[in-house]
Parts: structure tokens; C-alpha cells; sequence
């Protein structure tokens, strides 16, 4: 939603009632998402509507890889995709990238002396992962996980 982007603070913040945890979540905005972002038209509430003007849903993405003729990729992989760049590519501590990915770190007892988010470690990966995502060329394979080929 364009009401979730701020383009000045490079934040997109995602409200807990729709996020899986419940709880909201900050992404950092790296230059390439803002470039992109400033491009786009403002006639929706939504940044990607459907052609009927609702939220996309996940199997929109799937029939448009199959259009494609890319079965072997996924839209989940995208995110594997990131994770195993954060890994093998970068020296970002696991939770830094755990935590881009919204996924709860540590056990309840972690969880529940944790009080910040990371963010602005996360900013810095999130350049970073901008600068890299830029550079590798439309339809090259990077990755190859579970059989399934995912692009960056």
C-alpha cells in the first residue's frame, strides 16, 4: 500500500494485521526499490493491483512463471534466493537477515529480551543486496536449491 512507503526515510512499514507474526515490520528501502517505486503511477491505494484493482494474489505470480515457461522457479525463491545471498556472499550476521525476512529469531525466551529490530544493519544489507540484485543479468542462474532454479 502507498500509505505503508515512506520515499523519504527509505521505510516501508508493514502493519501486524498483515503480517504473518502479527507483528509490524520495517523494510528498509535500498535505492533501486525507490527508483522503481518513484516510477510507478499513483491510481491506487495499492503499489501492484490486479487488473480488477485488488491485492495480487500468490497464484498471480505462479501463472505468470508458467507463462514464462519457468516452472522451475518459485515466487518463495525470490526470498530463499535473498537468504542464501546473505550467506554465502556476505559477511551479515544470521539474525541481521533473519529479521529482513520477518522471521522470529531465537527461542521465547530470546524473543522476549529482544527489543530492537536491527534496522539499520538491515539498511546497510539491503544496499547492498540492491547493488548486487542490480548487477546480475535478467535470466541468469545463481542459484540452484531443492532442483528448483531461482533467479536473482
Amino acid at each position: 500500500m502507498w500509505s505503508e512507503i515512506d520515499i523519504a526515510d527509505a521505510t516501508w512499514t508493514i502493519p501486524a494485521d498483515r503480517m504473518k507474526a502479527k507483528r509490524e515490520h520495517r523494510v528498509a528501502l535500498n535505492k533501486e526499490a525507490i527508483t522503481l517505486l518513484e516510477s510507478l503511477p499513483r491510481t491506487h491505494e495499492l503499489i501492484f493491483p490486479n487488473s480488477k484493482g485488488t491485492i495480487l494474489s500468490d497464484m498471480t505470480l505462479t501463472a505468470v512463471l508458467r507463462r514464462m515457461k519457468r516452472g522451475d522457479i518459485t515466487a518463495h525463491g525470490f526470498r530463499s534466493t535473498f537468504r542464501d545471498w546473505c550467506s554465502e556472499r556476505t559477511n551479515n550476521p544470521r539474525d541481521v537477515a533473519e529479521m529482513a525476512l520477518a522471521h522470529a529469531i531465537g527461542d521465547k525466551v530470546e524473543a522476549a529480551y529482544r527489543r530492537g529490530d536491527l534496522f539499520e544493519k538491515r539498511r546497510l544489507m539491503m544496499r547492498d543486496w540492491g547493488k548486487f540484485s542490480s548487477q546480475v543479468q535478467t535470466g541468469t542462474c545463481v542459484l540452484h536449491i531443492k532442483k528448483r532454479v531461482l533467479l536473482t
